[in-house]
């Protein structure tokens, strides 16, 4: 787990005779990827019958759902997704059912990283205590007045589309969190359970809110969730920002070079924004791949903020199906390291650039075994809302072992990126596909990360040659003939394999395959189920200009003849 928490909660009917509260409390430890807590509690809405179920599938559904979300999307968008369906189901139940009906409050609170999330519907409440103070970190929606005072302005089920409040903050070790049922809250005074705070454990001053609101009379469920934070731990990326920010960068490394315990023993690329060095751990005997903003860059905030984006991403995929086709992020060396750099495993082996440079012609199998791995790890990525945005020979590296592994996170985007980074026109032009040349340029997506492995299929099918020739960037007539079939370059490309890269790498987007599932499929079925080849463009699309040479020469011949007539011919 990436806290330390005592954890407590009491749910009781109290002097009602039934109980419409409903509370869960969810972990998840690192194993999982998103290393993070959920605790909620609900309150259903008596009036209409349903209350009880309401609350309860609420909850239930939060505690299911929400850890099955992509790790890389932040928690007000996967609360908002998952509140919103689920209010959308009872909504829809409930005018199908009504005079009877189901409606909950909600309040849930998600710890990650070193921060706190706090989603809030109705009238329940969640408290803060830190460092003896209390503070209310919701607002009741209720109408208000003396009449109206319980009567809900907001709930889980009342209207087709819910309004949720949220509430972010950073989490410090001994932050107390308090969630209540308005039949606890509305009974007992902050100031009373912020004296209790100090007097035992979670479980113990959940209890003694339960009996201190029976004392008082109230005739309500009695509700609390207490959680307190001993430890925090792991970061989230804007810790990992704000730890880049303050480190400095690195100077230009030589062969020798020490750097926190770590051995440098060559300088293995430079990009001109990013240097990468391979190193030796003196301590451990291994080696990793060191990368560091070049010298140049070393100055630029939103370069930091993109190394640091990018660390964060590396290290929320590192579980999962296909964690094995990425490049594990280890720690620094040391508890205090000296500069701002990502250290990443060190895996024998070359890039499939590295196989072309050299002239190095794979069989069809092989290149059939790299499709399938890569379309695997990109499918693993799209699901968990990441778009890749540089796939490329260079970025595939086939190690000793046999594994393929996609290098390289640098320009992905995640929906949480720096704003410069998600702006930027990132990629290899000739592995862009064409809507990204457009006028205004079509984003990047899933698709794009297709495209350009079908770019680089065709690559290693025809000894490097490009479907659409070297494409400099904005080059958008690069793209208004059909590629070559690879078995004209390479007579051992079978037929069905032809289909499935020029599918791949279709100028229209409409003709290309929609999910890396999909094209993993047809590479795994080859020729028991062969796709159905592409048709040829119709001239016109090959060639936008095609009717104003015919026009042309139309003319020309036109003139030519009227000339001819004019001076030849007897008048």
């Amino acid at each position: 787990m990436p806290f330390e928490l005592d954890i407590g909660w009491v749910s009781r009917s109290g002097r009602a005779q039934d109980n419409e509260d409903f509370a869960a409390v969810q972990l998840q430890d690192e194993s999982s990827g998103h290393a993070s807590m959920l605790a909620a509690v609900a309150d259903g809405v008596s009036a209409g019958g349903w209350g009880r179920e309401a609350a309860q599938t609420t909850v239930t559904c939060l505690a299911r759902d929400f850890f099955c979300t992509p790790v890389t999307w932040e928690p007000t968008v996967a609360l908002d997704r998952i509140v919103g369906a689920q209010n959308a189901w009872l909504y829809g139940i409930n005018r199908r059912r009504q005079p009877a009906y189901g409606l909950t409050t909600l309040t849930a609170l998600v710890l990650r990283g070193q921060s706190f999330t706090l989603a809030h519907v109705g009238d329940t409440r969640a408290y803060l205590l830190r460092q003896g103070q209390i503070e209310q970190l919701t607002e009741d929606h209720v109408m208000g007045g003396v009449d109206f005072a319980h009567r809900l302005a907001r709930a889980i089920g009342l209207e087709d589309r819910v309004s949720i409040d949220y509430r972010q903050g950073e989490v410090v070790p001994g932050d107390i969190f308090v969630l209540l049922s308005d039949g606890i809250h509305n009974d007992v005074k902050p100031r009373e359970f912020a004296q209790w705070a100090g007097e035992g454990g979670a479980q113990s001053l959940a209890e003694r809110l339960a009996d201190a609101a029976w004392r008082n009379g109230s005739r309500d469920n009695l509700t609390a969730v207490v959680v307190r934070v001993l430890g925090v731990k792991e970061a989230t990326l804007d810790d990992t920002m704000r730890r880049a920010q303050s480190l400095p960068p690195l100077p230009l490394l030589r062969p020798g070079s020490l750097v926190d315990g770590l051995r440098v023993e060559a300088l293995v690329a430079d990009s001109g924004i990013y240097r990468v060095y391979r190193v030796l751990d003196e301590r451990s005997g291994q080696r990793h791949a060191l990368k560091t903003l070049h010298t140049q860059r070393a100055h630029d905030r939103q370069e930091w903020a993109a190394l640091a984006h990018e660390a964060w991403v590396a290290g929320h995929l590192q579980t999962g199906a296909a964690a094995r086709h990425l490049v594990r992020l280890h720690a620094a060396p040391v508890d205090l390291p000296s500069a701002f750099y990502l250290l990443y495993e060190w895996v024998e082996g070359e890039t499939l650039s590295q196989w072309l440079e050299r002239r190095h012609q794979p069989g069809v199998d092989q290149v059939l075994a790299i499709g399938q791995q890569a379309a695997r790890v990109l499918g693993y990525l799209h699901r968990q809302g990441v778009i890749h945005r540089d796939v490329k020979p260079a970025n595939l590296h086939c190690g000793v072992d046999g594994v393929l592994r996609l290098l390289d996170l640098g320009v992905a985007l995640t929906g949480r990126e720096p704003p410069e980074l998600r702006a930027l026109h990132a990629g290899t032009a000739s592995y862009m596909n064409p809507e990204q040349w457009d006028d205004p340029p079509v984003p990047a997506s899933a698709g794009s990360d297709l495209f350009a492995l079908g770019v680089t299929l065709y690559q290693l099918l025809t000894s490097g040659r490009l479907p659409y020739g070297e494409v400099i960037a904005y080059q958008r007539g690069r793209y208004w003939r059909d590629p070559i079939p690879p078995s004209r370059h390479n007579p051992q490309v079978p037929i069905w394999l032809d289909a499935i890269v020029l599918k791949a790498i279709a100028r229209d987007p409409a003709q290309r395959f929609e999910t890396a599932e999909e094209m993993l499929l047809a590479l795994e079925r080859g020729a028991a189920r062969p796709l159905l080849p592409q048709a040829s463009s119709p001239l016109l699309e090959r060639d936008p200009a095609f009717g104003w040479k015919t026009a042309l020469a139309f003319s020309v011949v036109l003139n030519v003849a009227l000339l001819y007539w004019l001076l030849f011919l007897p008048r």
